[in-house]
């Protein structure tokens, strides 16, 4: 989920059963810690009856500080579904998720779905649940019921461009969270996810692993690439973010400015079809672009109540929001245009659906402490105001939210360490995918990752919208590209376009 890609998190958190709760150990003597760390895993059913019967689980002991590896330890859940095909298996695929703070354990469970027969016969399918999320050892902010809706998460700032507010509320999340995250939230870091990853590339007795990260996983997928170049395989990384050691995630929250603004054309032009009787808007996209910014001016003076939402009412920022999320998929564009049609009275609000809590708290924990443990973020009120006010204007779809000012500009403490640099050392064994209209990672920022990659990748760029690329959007030409590569290495000799289809 990243408070960064949040739209995605929240689609995932809603799907989300809630996890068990795991403590986190005491700390183990050197040589039972060493031992837990050389041990294999130890594979059993797993706890979750939404997992397919294949899949099997196991828990990992990892250092709590890589850098005290006989000190205090954390707890991985990891899990699998073995090749399909022994006799032609290649390795195993670590699946590595989005957020950061979205759940991985039934990441096979889902691939098995997706993923074609060439690929379910040579790997394992690995998938993990990151420090902090989920059935690994958790970690909670406990913050307010009112701090967890997307108008809070996400810095929009008020109708009339002011970020007072977003000041206020950046600076009590993060105070609650690191009053209440303890170490596990100090300990969050990218650099620490990868060495995790690495820790169950060990424990699954591989000495390389292969790869597949999505959206945030792209960006943990290029730094477990830079920090352990030895033992990677083959590495697909779909949906990608823009490294700039600089600014990294702060980096991600501007680039969704330009993201909703590459993408939105697509749901303009669904929602000017005259064929989309249902769900039809306007008589063109240029008139469904004026609707949508005069609806939600409207609701920002004028809010509708909207019972069991989070905030309990459809205003201007909620709006915003839901495009946000609706700009994921073509699959939920009916759900926006339904809420627009409402805004204009011509039928009720639809049923609200927020995401219980529990499972809230967890991935919004686990994103606070990534990002503000990732890279340091500015700290002047006035200069957010005045980045606020200018992309207020230059992307009005966005009202100024993706330069505001987050918890990590209240962050108590440095981070550890600095951000890596992705560079192009290291073998040329990376193959990235993605959509030209990405709304939450845009084409633009997926060309610098391809930049600092150099000749260790190559890129498959798709003619279609929406977020993740890969067995996701149907297209024939970037799934058969993957895929081949995945199963026996074959990667395009250079970039490649692959048109639209449909």
């Amino acid at each position: 989920m990243r408070i960064l890609h949040l739209g995605a998190a929240v689609t995932t958190v809603l799907a989300l059963t809630a996890p068990a709760a795991t403590a986190v150990p005491a700390a183990a003597a050197p040589s039972a810690a060493a031992d837990a760390a050389s041990a294999p895993l130890v594979w059993t059913s797993c706890a979750d009856a939404a997992a397919d019967a294949r899949q099997q689980c196991a828990t990992l002991p990892v250092p709590l500080d890589h850098r005290d590896p006989a000190g205090p330890r954390i707890t991985l859940t990891v899990s699998r579904i073995p090749a399909a095909r022994p006799d032609q298996r290649r390795g195993a695929l670590v699946m590595i998720p989005g957020g950061p703070g979205n759940p991985g354990l039934n990441g096979p469970t889902s691939a098995v779905k997706r993923l074609p027969r060439s690929v379910l016969d040579r790997y394992d399918l690995i998938g993990f649940d990151p420090r902090g999320v989920g059935r690994s050892t958790p970690v909670d902010c406990r913050l307010a019921h009112e701090d967890l809706s997307m108008t809070t998460l996400l810095p929009w700032p008020a109708p009339d461009g002011s970020i007072t507010g977003n000041l206020e509320t950046a600076r009590r999340i993060a105070d609650t969270c690191t009053r209440n995250g303890g170490p596990v939230l100090r300990s969050l870091s990218t650099r620490n996810e990868a060495r995790d990853i690495d820790r169950i590339r060990r424990a699954l007795g591989e000495r390389r692993i292969s790869a597949w990260g999505v959206s945030y996983g792209t960006y943990a997928g290029a730094v477990y690439a830079t920090m352990f170049p030895q033992h990677t395989d083959r590495i697909v990384l779909d949906s990608n973010d823009d490294p700039d050691p600089t600014r990294v995630e702060r980096g991600w929250l501007a680039a969704y400015a330009v993201g909703v603004e590459d993408r939105f054309p697509d749901f303009a032009a669904w929602a000017s079809d005259p064929a989309n009787t249902d769900h039809r808007l306007a008589d063109t996209p240029q008139q469904v672009r004026e609707l949508f910014l005069r609806l939600a001016a409207q609701l920002d003076s004028a809010p509708l109540p909207w019972p069991g939402a989070n905030p309990a009412r459809l205003d201007g920022n909620t709006l915003r929001a839901a495009l946000l999320d609706t700009l994921y998929a073509d699959a939920r564009f009916p759900r926006l245009a339904e809420l627009m049609l409402a805004a204009q009275g011509k039928h009720g609000l639809p049923t609200a659906s927020t995401p219980p809590d529990k499972a809230m708290q967890n991935s919004v924990a686990v994103s606070v402490g990534t990002l503000c443990n990732d890279v340091s973020w500015p700290r002047s009120a006035d200069g957010y105001a005045r980045e606020v006010a200018a992309d207020r204007i230059k992307y009005p779809l966005t009202a100024g939210m993706p330069v505001n000012a987050m918890p990590c500009a209240f962050w108590p403490t440095a981070p550890a360490e600095a951000p890596v640099v992705v560079s192009d050392r290291g073998p040329s064994n990376i193959l990235m995918v993605q959509n030209l209209r990405d709304p939450a990672t845009p084409y633009r920022g997926a060309l610098k990752l391809r930049a600092a990659l150099g000749d260790r990748a190559r890129m498959v760029s798709v003619d279609a919208g929406g977020h993740d690329a890969y067995a996701a959007n149907g297209n024939a030409c970037g799934d058969a590209l993957v895929s081949r590569f995945l199963a026996d290495g074959r990667r395009p000799e250079h970039d490649v376009l692959c048109p639209a289809e449909g």
